[in-house]
């Protein structure tokens, strides 16, 4: 270990003292400025002054002496000899300049394929950061489906806590589902509905009359009912204060159980075809979720019935997952496809990760997706531990 030790503080210094080889070489005297201007006067330059140019060029070839000795020492100990070493040193400074060039290739056709996609494919939104971050563009997602006629819709958020970020370990919520729905599941639902607004053209003479000066924007009234509290489900009601044609309820974690199929019936029923209702974060991926129950056998059809024949498309949906050992996240915002993000470290801020744009999907990314396009990019070339060793060691680590 301490032979190699010295075998890097000698190759350091003996690199340093090779830069600065020609630059020393190319001060000579004649150049000087003050040589230059006491010529041009028609006088000599003093002794004192030639005095000190004769110490800086003894010092010159002493500082080369001991690189040229520090190179040999090196050479001796790496079993190499001093030409093949300062060709080892050549070979890397090239193969560092190519990996910039392709990285920076890589960056420039992104930019350009940005710039020509079209609307639906564009790259518009940035990864949440937290939170209030989903809040904004979940709202925002939601109006537009709505606007647009989907009055049935599908949120699913990453679920964090108040001050959690989006990057980092995931939550596992050791509380279980009470806990999720306690401090993310039900904050999350209740601050959407605070922000969304959605307006039945269908409103009745009073709420038209209300409606004819404008509706007022002004936040409606949220409540919770449990529906039940051990698998942490509940109905979320926001009622506008411009009348019940503004009203909006969603249904926090339901599950495959038979029973949420009735409840998402009956509040259905009860919303009807004009109002929004949004299923947040419901515990199904699709009709398959529901499996052969000797206890429901029908349930699968009716899931079908009450579910997917009637829409709820997501409309917005974040995505956390973890591919190659890389923190990913997918972000899907209507009526835009799914967008795809791989964070990395930022080489600008010590311990900052930022999230970089892998692509878009029209449908919802896998993990084998997104492992094959880490594997295509400059940047992913190393693993995150093998970046992180990198860098302490002082190297590039693209």
């Amino acid at each position: 270990d301490s032979t190699m030790m010295k075998l890097i503080s000698a190759g350091t210094l003996a690199t340093i003292l090779l830069t600065g080889q020609s630059s020393a070489f190319s001060s000579s005297p004649q150049s000087t400025p003050q040589h230059v201007a006491s010529t041009r006067a028609g006088s000599t330059p003093s002794s004192s002054s030639a005095l000190n140019l004769s110490n800086d060029n003894d010092e010159v070839r002493k500082l080369l002496a001991k690189a040229k000795q520090l190179r040999e020492e090196a050479a001796v100990m790496s079993g190499k000899t001093v030409v093949q070493m300062e060709a080892e040193v050549a070979l890397e400074k090239e193969s560092a300049r190519e990996r910039a060039a392709v990285v920076e290739k890589a960056r420039r056709e992104r930019e350009e394929q940005n710039a020509t996609v079209r609307r639906s494919d564009a790259q518009i939104l940035p990864v949440p950061d937290d939170g209030p971050s989903q809040i904004q563009q979940a709202a925002s997602a939601v109006e537009r489906a709505f606007a647009d006629g989907i009055v049935r819709q599908t949120v699913r958020f990453a679920l964090l806590e108040e001050g959690e970020e989006m990057t980092g370990e995931l939550n596992d919520f050791p509380g279980g589902m009470e806990q999720m729905y306690r401090e993310s599941g039900r904050p999350l639902a209740e601050a959407l509905l605070r922000e969304v607004r959605a307006y039945s053209k269908n409103a009745s003479k009073g709420e038209s009359e209300t409606a004819s000066g404008g509706n007022s924007n002004a936040p409606p009234e949220v409540t919770a009912e449990d529906i039940w509290d051990f698998d942490g489900s509940a109905v979320i009601t926001a009622r506008s204060v411009d009348g019940s044609h503004g009203d909006v309820k969603g249904v926090v974690f339901p599950n495959t159980d038979v029973k949420y199929l009735k409840d998402i019936e009956k509040i259905d029923e009860e919303v009807g075809s004009d109002r929004l209702l949004l299923l947040v974060n419901p515990f199904w991926k699709n009709v398959e979720s529901w499996g052969f129950n000797i206890l429901a056998p029908n349930g699968k059809k009716r899931a079908q019935e009450v579910i997917f024949d009637n829409g709820y498309e997501i409309t917005y949906a974040v995505s956390r997952f973890s591919v190659r050992g890389e923190d990913c996240v997918a972000v899907k915002a209507y009526p835009y496809e799914w967008q795809m993000y791989a964070y990395r470290e930022d080489p600008s801020w010590f311990n900052q990760e930022r999230p970089v744009y892998l692509g878009s999907s029209k449908e919802e990314p896998k993990s084998s997706q997104i492992s094959e396009i880490l594997n295509s990019r400059p940047e992913f070339k190393m693993s995150k531990n093998m970046r992180q060793m990198q860098r302490m060691m002082g190297n590039d680590d693209q």
